[in-house]
């Protein structure tokens, strides 16, 4: 399983991803979900991704090899972040029903991807890149994606995130949605890489990579908790006064 979140506000964009992937209990590694692709200096792309690993290296290959043989079309040939994500789409769809007709039983290639960064002086922005090869992007009501296990993690984002979060605040949020979504399912797990991209400065110059044990995550965690429990403490207690009878229909 993954977990991987896309926040695109005023001043930037905070991408947040796992490490971890399984194919079974028994078959637990690492590995980097987040993926920067080397461009031109007039543009800044990051990927996250989630899925079949195979077809993610597979699609990030091809991503790079495009750009190597300047291929017509390419992450360089792009003047809008949206026209990247529609490129992405068709090549992840490509390597989907390639992998689907090598003939492998109970194989499934789906990825999906996340899609951020900057274009020259277009506005900074990021799209979710479904399996389907459709995409979607942020807005000004939801200024954040998610793929994989995102339940767990929803509820944080939904209550603090808006469009003018400062990027601090908006980084803090996507730790502990992170680690709400470790906390609840041991899938999803360290080390948490975090990128935070400042608008307009065509820059990846503050990356941050957490290992569980942390000292910063740690106290992260546990502040969190602390103040959960301190905030659930003082919530009204029901009022027996105010209790009924439970209503019993007669037939």
């Amino acid at each position: 399983m993954t977990y991987c979140i896309a926040v695109s506000v005023k001043e930037g964009l905070v991408l947040t991803s796992d490490s971890r992937t399984n194919a079974g209990i028994d078959n637990v590694s690492v590995h980097c979900k987040m993926h920067v692709i080397a461009t031109c200096e007039d543009r800044k792309i990051v990927l996250l991704s989630a899925g079949n690993l195979a077809t993610t290296q597979s699609v990030l290959d091809q991503l790079r090899r495009d750009i190597k043989e300047r291929a017509e079309t390419n992450l360089n040939t792009m003047q809008y972040l949206s026209e990247a994500a529609e490129y992405l789409g068709h090549v992840s769809l490509e390597k989907q029903h390639k992998h689907a007709n090598s003939g492998q039983n109970s194989f499934f290639p789906a990825a999906t991807f996340l899609l951020a960064g900057q274009i020259g002086s277009e506005p900074h922005g990021a799209y979710l890149v479904y399996p389907e090869g459709n995409y979607i992007t942020t807005s000004v009501q939801t200024p954040y994606l998610q793929i994989g296990e995102n339940k767990y993690g929803k509820p944080v984002l939904d209550r603090i995130l808006k469009i003018d979060t400062p990027l601090e605040e908006a980084a803090l949020c996507s730790l502990i949605s992170m680690d709400s979504t470790m906390r609840s399912n041991v899938s999803v797990g360290p080390p948490v890489d975090m990128l935070i991209y400042h608008k307009d400065s065509l820059m990846l110059d503050e990356y941050y990579r957490f290992q569980e044990s942390d000292d910063y995550l740690i106290q992260l965690r546990r502040i969190w908790q602390e103040k959960l429990s301190d905030g659930f403490a003082a919530l009204p207690r029901l009022n027996k006064q105010e209790a009924k009878d439970f209503p019993v229909l007669e037939y």
